[in-house]
């Protein structure tokens, strides 16, 4: 599939976004925001990961994604549990057992690797059902669908998480253009900010967070339109290379936390969020360059080059 410069921004905004909120000082100053954000924006992602998925046609290079999910989660999740275990983070560890890390990472995955976790299993489920399953597409989707509501059960997947990406797949088999669905509107900003400010429509799974999904990606395509080309540029470099920083922004969050009393002159904290982003941004990116430089994405990412170009 032709790369869409549209949804690189998306993506782009989408990880800027996850990067600021999960600044623990940013998070525990705008927890508001935080709700609001967090109601779209990895739905986004995974909705936009369900329309981005190689057709079955083509399942030998959904194999070949799958794995290079696979490996880059396989370490960061096993470093995550272990750093949860040995310093103070608010998802600390008590213990560290082969059991502990094997659930973590098999089941119950910590930070934000539960992303790579849901999409992995998504792709599995799609692969299999769609290939091997010779129905009509609606008795497709239910099956999906009804195997989504199982591994919820289960508690190993978000049923809400799942149905974002099933979605994508959907108006990928249907060969639906995403602009023709989420239409650039400015006028979207308005019935956005109307659910945004009843907070019982900021849950993902209800009809109200569905709603503010939707609209925030058609508000987003049209501002999408006015930016300055050398903006749209950088932009889009930062959705091609989304999971390098998905992978390696927590180390720069934790590192931000030695800083932060730096910025106490600025009670909004706006002032840290520009730096501490930048660094979390910057440094994902870099570490990515580094790894391609070394020769070393192959062995922590399943591929040659872990980084996509800037302009390309």
């Amino acid at each position: 599939m032709q790369r869409i410069p549209e949804i690189d921004y998306l993506k782009c905004i989408f990880i800027l976004l996850m990067v600021t909120f999960h600044l623990v000082y940013i998070g525990d100053n705008y927890p508001y925001a935080k709700q609001i954000v967090y109601t779209f924006h990895m739905p986004g992602f995974l909705l936009i990961s369900g329309y981005l998925t190689q057709s079955v046609s083509h399942w030998q290079k959904g194999m070949l994604k799958l794995k290079r999910l696979l490996v880059p989660y396989l370490w960061m999740e096993t470093g995550y549990v272990i750093m949860s275990y040995l310093l103070p983070v608010r998802e600390r560890l008590t213990e560290l057992t082969p059991s502990i890390v094997l659930d973590k990472i098999l089941l119950h995955p910590l930070g934000p690797y539960w992303y790579l976790h849901t999409l992995m299993l998504c792709l599995v489920l799609y692969y299999f059902i769609y290939k091997y399953l010779r129905m009509d597409g609606l008795t497709q989707a239910i099956v999906f669908g009804l195997a989504l509501f199982g591994l919820q059960v289960c508690g190993v997947i978000s049923f809400a998480n799942g149905l974002y990406f099933l979605a994508g797949c959907i108006l990928h088999r249907c060969g639906i253009d995403f602009r023709q669905v989420f239409r650039p509107a400015w006028i979207a900003i308005v019935p956005l900010v109307l659910l945004c400010c009843y907070p019982e429509n900021l849950h993902r799974e209800r009809l109200g967070g569905i709603a503010i999904t939707f609209l925030v990606c058609c508000v987003l395509l049209w501002s999408y339109r006015y930016l300055p080309i050398r903006v749209r540029r950088l932009a889009c470099f930062i959705g091609r290379n989304t999971l390098s920083i998905l992978l390696f922004s927590p180390i720069f969050t934790l590192l931000s936390r030695w800083y932060q009393p730096w910025f106490t002159f600025d009670a909004s904290g706006l002032c840290f969020l520009l730096v501490a982003v930048s660094f979390a941004v910057g440094g994902s990116i870099g570490l990515a360059w580094c790894m391609d430089r070394l020769h070393l994405s192959i062995y922590f990412m399943g591929k040659e080059r872990s980084m996509n170009p800037y302009g390309q």
